[in-house]
């Protein structure tokens, strides 16, 4: 049997040794890109199970070449399918995946509803929204997920499988992806703007360039870890390393004074409040 998609066998078409597809990707970008690449690595699928539909012929060609065995092609097959595309091009994507026979979807999009995701599917079809971030691309990412109409808890499960390759996963309600789009899909922003503002300090007060970001990159990556696997919480490992009347203590209360706490309040609510406005935008 021949697969018409690059004109490729059928063992190297995105099928399992009985002939089905696992899994297929609307899009080939970087996001698209770190899961099916997280899925491979963790050994959940393999390439060939795979097909990755991208319209770009560079981009497929750039593909094929970083990820030998998966099946890139400019035309959808019947699969369960991962939308990674951008926002305008979403209801395309999904219409074409479901017109080749997807009956599950997940959508990676951002501002992406389920309401125009599922208008996008037509009836009959599980779909999942996913807020994940940028980490996500080393293997250290969070995503929140929240079920469609027709998504039980077999479709979350799937989805958890695919976002969990590349990092945490939580489920939540629809009406939370705007905060959670807030805090973790716009929060490594944040963090880079600190080391940014770390580094450029260290160097103010006399360390040359190389070692105050080398400093600053450092303590960020161990405090993140504490955070991750000390068991304990930020306040208590914050409180840990403040002596009284100690450097650290000086430090903080210079923070306090310039209400940096408030502010990535504002950063969080600022971009909760404008990932509710793209929401109200019809893909």
């Amino acid at each position: 049997m021949t697969n018409h998609l690059d004109g490729a066998s059928t063992h190297r078409s995105g099928r399992d040794p009985a002939g089905t597809v696992c899994l297929q990707f609307m899009g080939g970008g970087r996001m698209g890109e770190a899961l099916f690449a997280g899925l491979i690595a963790s050994g959940a699928e393999q390439a060939e199970t795979i097909v990755v539909v991208e319209p770009l012929a560079v981009r497929r060609d750039e593909l094929r070449t970083a990820h030998p065995g998966l099946v890139v092609s400019d035309a959808p097959v019947s699969a369960p399918t991962v939308v990674a595309v951008k926002p305008q091009d979403v209801r395309a994507a999904v219409g074409a995946a479901v017109g080749a026979g997807a009956t599950r979807v997940l959508s990676v999009a951002a501002g992406v509803t389920l309401s125009a995701l599922e208008s996008a599917a037509g009836g009959g079809v599980a779909v999942v929204r996913a807020m994940p971030n940028t980490p996500a691309l080393v293997g250290a990412g969070v995503a929140a997920i929240a079920p469609g109409s027709e998504a039980g808890d077999d479709t979350m499960a799937w989805a958890e499988g695919i976002l969990g390759a590349v990092g945490d996963v939580v489920r939540v309600s629809e009406p939370q992806l705007d905060a959670v789009t807030g805090l973790s899909g716009s929060g490594p922003a944040y963090v880079f703007l600190v080391a940014e503002a770390l580094i450029d300090a260290g160097v103010a007060e006399g360390l040359p360039r190389p070692i105050a970001e080398r400093l600053a990159v450092g303590t960020l990556r161990g405090a993140g870890i504490m955070l991750a696997e000390s068991g304990q919480g930020a306040a208590e490992l914050r409180a840990a390393v403040t002596s009284p009347g100690g450097t650290t203590a000086a430090g903080l209360r210079a923070l306090e004074t310039r209400a940096v706490r408030a502010a990535l309040g504002e950063a969080v609510a600022a971009a909760t409040a404008r990932s509710r406005e793209l929401g109200t935008v019809r893909p």
